[in-house]
């Protein structure tokens, strides 16, 4: 959805309000058949299965185990619907091909329009019963509720997310709104001046970059109110949304903030939670979109006319904000491509959280599978994707591995 934004753009086009109506339902679609997957698969067996259980019960067959065969095909189902909106919408359940310069190449047939709003309809009841169940499993349970409030799972950084001109939580469209470690608004800007706001920082042990706001500069891996370091994914894009714009996901939205006591929640595993309100407001926007009788008009597509040069497409990614550059020839021949993807964004912020979760969780040198696991858990709350971040060559992955006394002092390195 990124890329065909900034194809868009590229070509100077802007698509009919049929075609930008088309690809904000298939997106809503793609958020919710995602969000529940991510919940349910590496957050689920973490609460509903318990942090320090097994590794061979802390999976999603360990979740069915526990919610029960009937609650497991529900979740099964529920993705599955999603996904076959992508498919009507998109030609494809997963890489759709439907995004063209200027539109989409078809639109719904009533049937399947039918079908869209049913589903829709049905995604609605299943965001809510997720809830339900987050609440009796994860919000009833004190000791949870305090693993997700405590320090160890806690890092104050600035915030990055799409919003539209009510400052409300847009996934499709808007302008890139960041926010302070206190809440307040540093910039607003427009997805084609990205360039202007984040620069990219380079180490020799990773290919993954480290994005961060050009004007704090990059201070390294460290947290304050001079850092450069900024997080995106569902905790981010509450933080710098004033609301949702759906009524249901508006009342969740604000216990939210209520119960981890006010905006903005510098709390990492807080994302669960608030992906799973996004399923809820996705779930409602596809309600919207899916009523809207626009969707089946025949004006789908501005045809270009302009000569091709360069374009920036910007969307909110279920894990974050996603980025897309294109540059061109004058044939339309792409010349150079820049992407920073949601994990790019996260990941000073992934590096400083699973330090910190290590420094609370393990003691004398002791690593248990449990201590593992809830170290774990502070990277799983962003993103399972690192390859989507990774520009990797033919060969092994480069690793240095430092270890220090108690001291800080480096007594070994270990290389790849």
């Amino acid at each position: 959805m990124a890329s065909g934004k900034a194809i868009d753009n590229v070509y100077r086009v802007t698509p009919p309000s049929a075609a930008k109506k088309l690809r904000e339902l298939n997106y809503c679609a793609h958020i919710v058949h995602s969000h529940i997957a991510h919940f349910y698969a590496l957050a689920a067996p973490d609460f509903v299965v318990g942090p320090t259980a097994s590794s061979k019960e802390r999976n999603i067959l360990g979740v069915i185990q526990k919610v029960g065969t009937e609650a497991g095909l529900k979740v099964i189902n529920a993705r599955a619907a999603a996904q076959r909106v992508q498919q009507i919408l998109g030609g494809r359940a997963t890489h759709p091909v439907s995004n063209i310069p200027g539109g989409v190449s078809r639109r719904p047939t009533k049937e399947e329009a039918d079908e869209i709003k049913k589903i829709s309809k049905d995604s609605v009841a299943f965001a809510e019963w997720s809830l339900q169940l987050f609440d009796t499993v994860v919000l009833k349970n004190k000791s949870y509720v305090e693993t997700i409030l405590s320090d160890t799972y806690t890092i104050e950084t600035k915030y990055m997310g799409l919003v539209d001109e009510k400052n409300r939580l847009n996934f499709y469209d808007g302008v890139v709104r960041v926010v302070d470690e206190k809440g307040k608004e540093i910039v607003k800007f427009a997805p084609s001046d990205y360039l202007s706001h984040i620069a990219e920082h380079t180490e020799p042990w990773t290919y993954i970059k480290f994005p961060y706001l050009k004007k704090y500069g990059w201070k390294g891996l460290t947290l304050g109110e001079d850092s450069g370091i900024y997080r995106a994914a569902p905790l981010a894009r509450f933080n710098v949304s004033d609301s949702l714009a759906t009524p249901k996901a508006q009342e969740h939205f604000i216990r939210f903030f209520e119960t981890l006591g006010g905006k903005p929640v510098h709390n990492t595993l807080a994302n669960h939670w608030a992906r799973l309100i996004e399923l809820l407001y996705a779930a409602e926007r596809m309600v919207e979109l899916s009523n809207d009788n626009e969707i089946l008009s025949d004006n789908i597509r501005t045809i270009p006319t302009e000569t091709p040069r360069e374009g920036v497409g910007v969307v909110e990614a279920p894990r974050g904000t996603l980025f897309h550059h294109y540059k061109t020839d004058t044939n339309g021949i792409v010349t150079d491509v820049n992407l920073i993807v949601a994990t790019l964004n996260n990941n000073a912020a992934i590096c400083l959280s699973v330090k910190k979760a290590a420094q609370a969780l393990v003691h004398k040198g002791k690593v248990s599978e449990e201590i593992l696991n809830q170290v774990e858990m502070a990277f799983r709350a962003y993103d399972p994707c690192y390859a989507c971040s990774s520009h990797s060559l033919p060969g092994r992955t480069p690793l240095i591995i430092n270890i220090r006394n108690s001291n800080g002092e480096i007594i070994e390195t270990l290389t790849r």
